[in-house]
């Protein structure tokens, strides 16, 4: 393990200084929200770690099920974008959801080298039972917002995401609409 000194600050140049780079902001971190988000985050996907233990599958499972189930005809190309993860982890996690059924891949009508993703029914009810344990949870916590609340923590969560993101699916999700893809 490394070590690391929390003492010396390096700069984006490389440059090593005990002082914050010059132009930071003066206020001290938010460690309420950064901590209180690391914990829900914690507990959230937990909920579902639990379920997906028993089928052999992890976080990065969940996430390549969950968007293929909600965005039917995906590509490999913007499924990498929405996940921000390597083609090599990709490949190996949408192999295993490819063999054991959950998804199902077909070529493109207008281009045939084109990997179009689609979750199938064992999929769609894997997405369902975790959306519905992550739903709870959500609910629990909206519950004492009162009117709006739900219009809030949407609100503050998208303001969380970068808005230059050149996602397609984040589009459609900060826009509200739907993809249109190239269906077989």
């Amino acid at each position: 393990m490394a070590d690391i000194n929390f003492n010396e600050m390096i700069r984006p140049s490389g440059e090593r200084s005990a002082e914050p780079a010059a132009g930071t902001d003066p206020r001290p971190p938010r460690w309420d929200i950064v901590e209180l988000l690391f914990f829900a985050y914690r507990d959230f996907v937990g909920d579902a770690d639990h379920v997906l233990e028993a089928f052999g599958f992890g976080r990065a499972h969940h996430r390549v099920v969950h968007f293929v189930c909600r965005y039917p005809g995906l590509t490999v190309a913007d499924l990498l974008d929405v996940l921000r993860i390597t083609k090599q982890s990709l490949s190996r996690v949408l192999k295993q959801l490819l063999d054991e059924g959950y998804i199902v891949q077909k070529a493109g009508d207008s281009d045939r080298r084109q990997r179009l993703l689609f979750a199938t029914a064992k999929g769609e009810a894997l997405v369902e039972k975790l959306a519905r344990l992550q739903t709870e949870r959500i609910d629990r916590a909206l519950r004492d917002l009162g009117p709006g609340g739900a219009e809030t923590v949407g609100k503050f969560l998208r303001a969380m995401i970068d808005r230059d993101d050149p996602d397609k699916v984040l589009q459609t999700i900060l826009h509200g609409g739907a993809i249109a893809k190239d269906v077989t």
